[in-house]
């Protein structure tokens, strides 16, 4: 991040508009260790990223929610299952959404959905990224911090190893689905 400079923390927002956590977590541990990131200018980013794409889906859901759902029955089922907690809690609903990984985008589109007022969505949200996007670069600076280079550096091989076992047998298992027999 040192050598890019600020497209670096361009780079931190649009990554962290697309998913982020691992992004976040790996840059705020390589900057705690070798230096040359700004924890805050990390934070800033992650936060905008975080925040537009939670924006962007909202609107996204509040402009093409219905037809969204009449295409995917798998979107159907995961916005269905959000609309009583929405209803129920809607604060905690938003404020937690950022932290449940795999259904956030589907969250905001489905607050989108529900009608419930942007600006209310946009300060929750706003709070949420800035929780979220600090979580995660304290953490991540804590442990860069806690490792240290070595320990950084055979952390990082330790979960692209088991990663890419993950994704084999998931592969593994699903050639073997499809076999008669």
């Amino acid at each position: 991040m040192a050598e890019w400079g600020s497209l670096a923390y361009l780079v931190a927002a649009v990554w962290a508009f697309f998913e982020g956590e691992s992004f976040v977590l790996a840059a705020a541990a390589l900057g705690a260790v070798a230096g040359g990131v700004d924890p805050w200018l990390l934070l800033g980013s992650a936060w905008l990223g975080a925040f537009v794409s939670d924006q962007v889906w909202f609107g996204a859901g509040r402009r093409w929610g219905p037809a969204m759902l009449k295409r995917s029955p798998r979107t159907a089922r995961l916005v269905a299952a959000m609309q009583a907690p929405l209803a129920k809690h809607g604060t905690l609903f938003v404020l937690g959404l950022r932290f449940l990984y795999g259904v956030r985008n589907f969250g905001a589109a489905a607050c989108g959905m529900a009608e419930m007022p942007w600006l209310r969505f946009a300060v929750l949200d706003a709070v949420a990224a800035a929780l979220w996007a600090s979580t995660l670069v304290a953490a991540g600076w804590f442990l860069g911090e806690w490792l240290g280079p070595a320990g950084l550096g055979w952390s990082i091989l330790g979960v692209a190893v088991l990663a890419l076992g993950g994704f084999g047998f998931r592969h593994w298992r699903q050639q073997r689905a499809r076999l008669p027999g």
